[in-house]
């Protein structure tokens, strides 16, 4: 099973029915049938959770019920720690974006694979070297 890199942008998808969210729930249904594993940085539920209470569609209910289906997904989850630290820096830097995003496309290129996301102007912004591990929705 190949595992994939997904951005918070991907997942907002997958609760509000937007530009993506299509391609967002195929990315989905694909790791809920076992054909591919999902990780991220361990600040996706963070922004998640924060991009959706901003949109105000939801109650503090409904964000509690998202928080805990986050929760149910068993995303694999990485701490930003050593190499991992080493490498997101790196990316940020030689890229000119923020660290958030830089996280991401670090994961994926240790990892060997690709991050999804729906942010072309983020994969525009990268470099020759950077740019192929990057899928815009």
């Amino acid at each position: 099973m190949s595992a994939v890199v997904v951005d918070a942008i991907i997942i907002v998808k997958w609760f509000v029915e937007e530009e993506g969210s299509d391609e967002a729930i195929k990315i989905r249904d694909e790791y809920i049938n076992g054909k591919i594993k999902l990780i991220a940085p361990e600040l996706i539920n963070f922004e998640v959770l924060n991009a959706l209470h901003y949109k105000g569609l939801f109650s503090e209910d409904e964000l509690g019920r998202i928080s805990e289906a986050l929760d149910a997904f068993s995303i694999e989850l990485c701490s930003l720690r050593g190499e991992y630290a080493a490498k997101t820096i790196e990316v940020a830097y030689k890229n000119n974006i923020t660290v958030y995003d830089a996280a991401y496309i670090s994961l994926a290129i240790m990892k060997n694979t690709y991050v999804y996301t729906a942010d072309r102007k983020l994969k525009n912004k990268l470099g020759e070297n950077y740019s192929p591990y990057v899928k815009v929705i």
